[in-house]
């Protein structure tokens, strides 16, 4: 697996990291996956700054797995600003969140995001859930190239 095929999952819970974590393993997903634990990390990951300052900017994550409610920049927040940037607004982007607010639904899509699913409460479906994203997102869709020049 190269390093392009990286999962950025981007999730504040514990719980719901180690859920996501195992069901991408349990649904036999092998691509690497780095864990930003706030809006603030995931942005630094994405742009190379803070601890990530010598990350490869040429190589981007195949798929980002965006909770919405975030400590120090929000989901929205950070879709945002991956829409506003040139380097990532095509980067296939995924809410996988609990929120049931239908305003968070729709400012996302209005924000570009190419997915959003709500976590299932039950463990069973949240596995297939994960197991259905992992599918689609990283076998079936074919991602946009890369940005030329970023």
């Amino acid at each position: 697996m190269t390093i392009d095929n990286v999962i950025l999952l981007v999730e504040d819970n514990p719980r719901d990291e180690e859920l996501t974590l195992r069901a991408l393993k349990k649904s036999n997903v092998l691509n690497p996956v780095v864990v930003a634990r706030d809006g603030v990390a995931a942005l630094d990951y994405l742009f190379g700054r803070g601890a990530y300052a010598d990350r490869d900017l040429a190589v981007m994550p195949q798929l980002v797995l965006l909770d919405l409610k975030l400590p120090k920049l929000d989901g929205l927040e950070v879709l945002e600003a991956l829409r506003t940037d040139e380097r990532t607004r095509l980067l296939p982007v995924v809410a996988l969140t609990s929120s049931v607010e239908e305003q968070d639904r729709i400012r996302s899509y209005r924000l570009g995001i190419n997915s959003y699913v709500r976590k299932p409460v039950d463990f069973v479906q949240f596995m297939e859930a994960v197991r259905q994203l992992g599918l689609y997102w990283l076998v079936l869709n074919q991602p946009a190239p890369p940005a030329r020049g970023a």
